[in-house]
């Protein structure tokens, strides 16, 4: 219902993919999966609200792969009062099979990847970096020309220190993939973003 972003990314070497924030429609992923012909290995989580979630349980189940979230999102995704789901929708819980930290290195199908904590729209958000690819899953904590929800003054503090000191130090060209909307790229963040002057 909030028109989320979902990815898998397919490592063409090795035949591997994985899935971040499965938001809904199952089937629907699983049939994108199915026409990529690679095999599912892992769920990434950037954040555990809700619209990010709900297709998680079912994906994992269906391909026996591991959920990965931030070693801070615990508390969210097991509360369906804080991912949100006991106000939108059914109350959902998922409880995470690896908690990750910043600047845990990964690979998955074949992809290096590196964990960037980006705390502020959520406690717990993480944003993922492929170095060899240039592209980084930023969650809601950067979007094309915005940024994510912030609920206190607090967590504007935070998701706006997540963009400035961790996002905006990878590389320009670095293409971002976004939980919402189209996709940027970080030069284009640090000319068009307000982030700079709203929080």
């Amino acid at each position: 219902m909030l028109g989320t972003n979902c990815y898998i990314a397919v490592g063409e070497r090795s035949g591997g993919c994985f899935i971040v924030d499965p938001g809904g429609d199952p089937e629907k992923i699983a049939g994108k999966i199915a026409e990529t012909g690679a095999v599912p290995e892992a769920i990434l989580l950037t954040h555990g609200h809700f619209d990010h979630i709900l297709a998680a349980e079912e994906l994992k189940k269906r391909y026996s792969i591991p959920v990965f979230a931030g070693k801070n999102e615990t508390g969210v995704l097991l509360d369906p009062m804080k991912n949100l789901s006991g106000i939108y929708t059914e109350p959902e819980t998922l409880a995470p099979d690896r908690l990750l930290s910043d600047g845990e290195k990964l690979k998955i199908a074949g992809l290096p990847i590196a964990v960037v904590e980006t705390p502020g729209h959520s406690e717990g958000s993480v944003s993922y970096y492929l170095p060899r690819e240039q592209v980084l899953f930023s969650g809601d904590t950067l979007f094309l020309e915005s940024y994510g929800r912030v609920d206190t003054e607090k967590d504007a503090e935070k998701i706006r220190s997540s963009i400035l000191e961790k996002l905006f130090a990878l590389p320009d060209d670095t293409v971002v993939y976004p939980g919402h909307m189209d996709c940027t790229t970080i030069r284009h963040e640090k000319v068009y973003n307000p982030v700079y002057y709203t929080l």
